[in-house]
């Protein structure tokens, strides 16, 4: 009688357990991680310009960030020639074209600005734009910032110079001071066009830009 006791005992548990391990099976698995999305959003030098992408800013920076184990996929987002106020007109359509909300925007642009001899003051007002408009939709920047030609006049390289830090303080975001910084005026580094880094030139601005990247990666 005792035996059967306990034995009526266990099939009563068995059907209250059975039905919780059921649910347990059944319940989805945790959704792995999204590996961060990073959007290079600028010019030529993000976009690779003269070189195969595989050599290109995006695909350099992937890798750098990988190998230092950040699984982070990096998305072009540069257009050769673009001015700030090009970048800006084109931001809302990129954005909606990457199809998710990227984890950080690496902006670069001006250059061309400073190439065609646009006014500071119009650059940086674009540049404001682009930044107001990520930091509605809480999106972290990292700004690269760039340097005035020589020839551009003091006063020139002041004001264009000194717009990345003052927009970078008052929008709160990360500050790459010089994008070609390591690479500049070093000839064996760049196309001939003297613009544009060869591929031993981007993997040096990959290399010395991947801390700030993963710093500004959030």
């Amino acid at each position: 009688m005792r035996n059967r006791s306990r034995s009526h005992r266990y099939e009563g548990w068995r059907w209250l357990v059975h039905p919780i391990l059921l649910m347990l099976l059944a319940a989805p698995a945790a959704a792995a991680p999204r590996a961060p999305l990073i959007w290079a959003f600028g010019d030529s030098l993000t976009a690779g310009y003269g070189l195969p992408p595989a050599q290109g800013f995006p695909a350099r920076l992937q890798a750098e960030l990988r190998r230092q184990g950040v699984a982070a996929t990096v998305r072009n987002g540069g257009v050769a020639g673009d001015t700030a106020a090009q970048g800006r007109a084109r931001l809302r359509w990129g954005l909606r074209g990457l199809k998710a909300v990227p984890d950080l925007v690496i902006v670069e642009l001006g250059a061309n600005d400073m190439l065609r001899g646009l006014p500071p003051a119009q650059a940086r007002a674009n540049l404001d734009s682009i930044l107001t408009e990520l930091r509605a939709r809480n999106i972290p920047v990292l700004l690269a910032g760039m340097r005035a030609a020589p020839n551009m006049g003091a006063d020139y390289a002041r004001a264009f110079e000194g717009m990345y830090p003052a927009l970078a303080r008052k929008h709160g975001v990360a500050l790459y001071p010089f994008f070609l910084d390591g690479v500049a005026g070093q000839r064996d580094l760049f196309q001939g066009d003297g613009l544009h880094p060869n591929a031993r030139g981007v993997d040096i601005v990959v290399r010395r830009i991947a801390p700030a990247a993963r710093r500004a990666l959030k």
